[in-house]
């Protein structure tokens, strides 16, 4: 996980919509399978220097409190990820190599009443199938390599519209 594509990522996701209405729930795994939840209320620091220096003291505290409240904004919790998912939900990957689905097509034919859980590699190079045994399927949002800021804009925007968050 690089700290650049990781803030990139981590802006959309806690910039969007669908995360202000509570319906995100966001971790990330590090490259050294530290494994941290994010709280959907976290404003991340919007330049790379400051979110580096706020990721090194997790990584040292092990948690980043609110400073005006009682939330725990940033832990690191204990692996494996599938100990904090909801049982039986369905689990992809996302990855340039994986199906070719349209996004809105996707969320459409999606179970209403279930969680679903979707997995972005935040890497530079090498993909995230490897790294993500617990996933029922691997899938690509375009035909074209994306960012992974991008795929998760895709894949955000799409839940928006089929769930009506404006």
């Amino acid at each position: 996980m690089l700290p650049q594509i990781c803030h990139q990522s981590l802006l959309c996701c806690l910039d969007s919509p669908l995360n202000k209405a509570g319906l995100l729930q966001i971790y990330l795994r590090t490259s050294k399978n530290v494994l941290i939840e994010v709280h959907p209320s976290l404003r991340i620091p919007r330049t790379i220097k400051r979110f580096s220096g706020l990721m090194v003291q997790l990584l040292h505290k092990l948690r980043i409190r609110a400073v005006d409240g009682p939330n725990t904004l940033l832990r690191v919790i204990k692996n494996p990820i599938e100990a904090h998912l909801p049982p039986g939900c369905k689990k992809f990957v996302t990855s340039n190599k994986g199906r070719l689905v349209n996004p809105h097509k996707l969320v459409k034919a999606l179970p209403q009443d279930e969680p679903v859980v979707i997995a972005f590699g935040q890497m530079s190079h090498g993909t995230i199938e490897n790294d993500a045994p617990y996933a029922d399927e691997c899938l690509s949002f375009s035909q074209y390599p994306l960012s992974a800021a991008c795929a998760i804009g895709r894949c955000i925007n799409a839940f928006e519209n089929h769930w009506g968050v404006l």
